[in-house]
């Protein structure tokens, strides 16, 4: 994962002890380095103590973020003191950035509350909202008020807010692909192309005859498809699997991969159900498990608002990120469901994994044309889950986040499967019924939903339910 660097505005203002600005800027970027953070701020030579206070402070910073707008990823306003909200708010319309911004205050000791040593903080992120938001610059807010940056408290709301930071700046002009016509069974998952686009996400789309025409120019001994045969067999065990079927994967696996790489793609969504059994003789559950594992993410039945789920749960927390369908009660106890897909999830998913065919269409197609399947138990973990949605009679991308946990609860089943305890998952199933929301669902081996409710509401502008 890129480093995450922040821009850095340490508040100060005149009528407050000076020597709290000076503490306080070394303090935060101490904290950033420690916990891996870059950090782009103005040195103690540029202003007092590296403070903004003044016009012309607010102007030197603001110069310093847009001579480094590659590489800022957030703002990061810290206040030791009350802070000038005039030159904080300065600053960050002159540096032309779009990046989230957080506002931290340093809390005051009570025993130290006389003229000398008082921050008065507290009061002084009110008014640098106040400025903020008349200025219509979006913000976030650590979860207590005040906070030391030295703290615990503090580091869960930097890693939170830098989650924030990764989708944002990882939704700016990203592009997906979209192998295949949408499956006619499947009108659960329809959207809209024009509404992604308004946000910045783009589309690229290819005909599955026009990938399967390239895989027929493949030769069997090309090296290339070699290279993809060995990557497959040491991705999982295929003792099982019928070489010839094998070859087939590493044909359609190789053209895929060219395709992405062509068109800087940084996820795929693939036609399955039932093209590629009755007509090529394999499911392409192992390949997309491949990409997923090393974070090329890749949703089935051509569900592309699902991909994008999975990407934003990718961004967030830096891990593997698989597409499930909600698929089964688990007993009569209330919060917990089944999640299952035939399967092409990640193998970092599963207790262990190999390939083997596709049980729920073997009947139709025949077994022989459904092997590619990845399939296992998915291991207990915590989770997160996130569904995005383009709400076409609205104009607007929606969507729902919150967290669960995967368990050891017996099951028999087949494909990739687990038990996940949601809190309240009742009032989830009937938000998402009554919003109309899509049957599958994205999941992260992380704890990142505030983050992306924060990312996806705040900058974004998207309609989010943090379901808790």
């Amino acid at each position: 994962m890129t480093k995450t660097t922040f821009g850095v505005i340490v508040g100060n203002r005149g009528f407050f002890p000076d020597m709290l600005a000076k503490q306080g800027r070394k303090n935060i970027l101490d904290v950033l380095k420690t916990n891996g953070f870059g950090a782009v701020a103005l040195s103690m030579k540029d202003t007092k103590y590296g403070a903004v206070e003044t016009f012309e402070d607010a102007k030197k910073c603001a110069a310093l973020f847009a001579g480094n707008a590659d590489k800022i990823d957030g703002i990061i306003v810290t206040l030791p003191n009350f802070g000038d909200e005039k030159a904080v708010a300065e600053t960050v319309k002159r540096s032309g950035l779009n990046v989230p911004v957080l506002i931290q205050a340093e809390p005051d000791d009570r025993g130290k509350m006389t003229i000398a040593n008082r921050r008065d903080s507290f009061c002084g992120k009110f008014s640098v909202c106040n400025n903020l938001r008349q200025a219509g610059i979006p913000y976030s807010l650590t979860n207590s008020h005040t906070v030391s940056v030295t703290s615990a408290a503090f580091k869960k709301d930097l890693d939170d807010f830098s989650s924030a930071c990764r989708i944002v700046r990882g939704l700016e002009n990203v592009r997906f692909g979209a192998i295949g016509a949408r499956t006619g069974a499947f009108n659960t998952v329809r959207y809209s192309e024009k509404i992604l686009e308004l946000s910045g996400i783009s589309v690229e789309t290819i005909d599955l005859s026009e990938i399967l025409g390239r895989v027929e120019r493949l030769a069997d001994n090309d090296r290339a498809v070699k290279r993809k045969l060995n990557a497959i067999k040491n991705y999982t065990p295929t003792d099982s699997v019928p070489a010839d079927r094998l070859l087939k994967m590493a044909k359609f696996g190789y053209v895929i991969d060219q395709w992405v790489t062509e068109t800087e793609l940084a996820g795929t969504a693939i036609q399955c159900w039932t093209a590629l059994e009755e007509f090529f003789g394999i499911v392409p559950c192992t390949l997309m498990s491949m990409m997923g594992e090393s974070l090329a993410p890749s949703a089935c039945e051509v569900d592309v608002t699902g991909l994008l789920g999975m990407y934003i749960l990718q961004l967030a927390g830096g891990t593997q990120a698989a597409l499930l369908d909600w698929n089964n009660n688990y007993g009569s106890d209330s919060d917990k469901t089944v999640l299952f897909h035939c399967s092409n999830l990640p193998k970092s998913f599963f207790k262990s994994a190999k390939m083997d065919y596709q049980e729920i269409i073997a009947g139709s197609v025949g077994k022989e044309n459904t092997y590619g399947t990845i399939v296992g138990r998915i291991a207990a973990n915590k989770a997160t889950f996130c569904r995005t949605a383009t709400d076409d009679a609205e104009g607007i991308i929606t969507a729902y986040v919150g967290e669960g946990q995967f368990t050891n609860d017996k099951l028999e089943s087949f494909g990739g499967y687990g038990v996940m305890k949601i809190p309240n998952l009742q009032l989830l199933c009937q938000y998402i019924c009554r919003m109309g929301f899509e049957h599958h669902v994205a999941v992260g081996l992380t704890e990142k939903a505030d983050a992306i409710a924060e990312a996806l509401d705040t900058y974004m502008g998207w309609e989010v339910y943090r379901h808790r």
